[in-house]
């Protein structure tokens, strides 16, 4: 028998969005919200494990892999709920994209598997063959783990169909630079010594390539789709904050205000996902042309995920401040990641 306060419910979420709010577009922001997220959280790890490649002692590879111990795998959390809210609130898209991209798609969970197995590798031995070998897949795994994330973020804005196209190649190069900054900046909160000083002249390298090519996207996307165009309020604004931010970042680090640095480094990192979604947006697929409110599905699903979501997202942030509370302060130089 039919619950009749259950039905009545069902009937009234199906009426109309909660509350008459523009959930299609609320959740379009959301989504590249949570993207952006996970990109300035785990983009501190890929960039330190870029510059494990730089570090030329035993201590001080051990305080790197330290520094980023307690976070990494956590850090993933957001990629995975990036993923979940495509499927539930997009499917449509989250099936063309993956679709047409899982090649990549197999790159970045490879790169990922080879980020988080390398360092748990390393500690198992202490023979100087095996760390090397090992020390050297956490490098790779750190830098190709973002560059192909780049690449998927580039083919989803410039509706490329291929591997690749020579724009979406320049925002993987991009995220890969902006990691290195990100990187940078968190070791200059976590670390003391040696590996602050040495690590934040790459970071202010990695920042300026980052501009350039970040730039040299936008410009040669534009050349080539319709839909990406720099002479807009919005595009340019996102731009020139960037811009700011990272002479903010610059000025910080040479002060030693590396928590303003890294703020710094978040804000460029949301702002290139901003970037994105405002380029897209009100599309939601290029190449398929459909537009958010198209993609979005029935009131009823999109209302109950909403509800859902409203109750988890809370959940993990606050796992997070307690994950981060707990493990906050600088990493010493006698700690070791095991």
């Amino acid at each position: 028998m039919t619950d009749p306060l259950a039905a009545t419910t069902l009937s009234t979420l199906a009426d109309g969005p909660l509350f008459g709010l523009p959930l299609a577009k609320l959740w379009f922001g959301l989504i590249f919200a949570v993207l952006g997220t996970f990109l300035f959280l785990d983009g501190f790890d890929f960039g330190v494990g870029a510059l494990f490649a730089t570090r030329k002692t035993d201590a001080e590879r051990e305080q790197l892999l330290a520094a980023i111990g307690p976070f990494w795998d956590g850090n993933e959390v957001w990629l995975v709920v990036f993923g979940g809210m495509l499927f539930a609130v997009f499917p449509t898209i989250y099936a063309d994209l993956f679709s047409r991209h899982y090649l990549l798609m197999f790159g970045i969970l490879a790169a990922l598997i080879l980020r988080g197995l390398a360092p748990e590798m390393y500690e198992q031995r202490h023979d100087e063959a095996w760390q090397r070998w090992w020390g050297r897949s956490f490098v790779v795994g750190s830098v190709t783990a973002p560059l192909f994330l780049g690449i998927f973020t580039g083919n989803w804005l410039f509706g490329v169909d291929g591997f690749a196209s020579v724009a979406s190649l320049l925002v993987g190069l991009a995220v890969v630079a902006l990691t290195v900054v990100d990187g940078a900046a968190y070791l200059g909160v976590k670390t003391r010594g040696d590996v602050r000083s040495e690590t934040r002249a790459m970071g202010l390298l990695a920042q300026v390539v980052y501009l350039l090519l970040a730039v040299a996207a936008v410009v040669v996307g534009s050349q080539t789709v319709d839909h990406v165009t720099l002479l807009s309020a919005p595009v340019l604004a996102l731009l020139g904050a960037t811009v700011l931010l990272a002479v903010t970042y610059a000025v910080a680090s040479r002060f030693g205000r590396w928590y303003v640095a890294f703020v710094a480094v978040a804000g460029q990192v949301y702002g290139l996902v901003a970037l994105v979604a405002t380029l897209l947006y009100p599309m939601i697929d290029p190449v398929t042309g459909l537009a958010v409110e198209e993609a979005i599905v029935s009131t009823l699903p999109l209302n109950l995920t909403s509800i859902g979501a409203a109750f988890l997202l809370p959940l993990i942030t606050t796992y997070f401040y307690v994950l981060y509370s707990a493990f906050s302060g600088p990493v010493e130089e006698a700690e070791s990641y095991a």
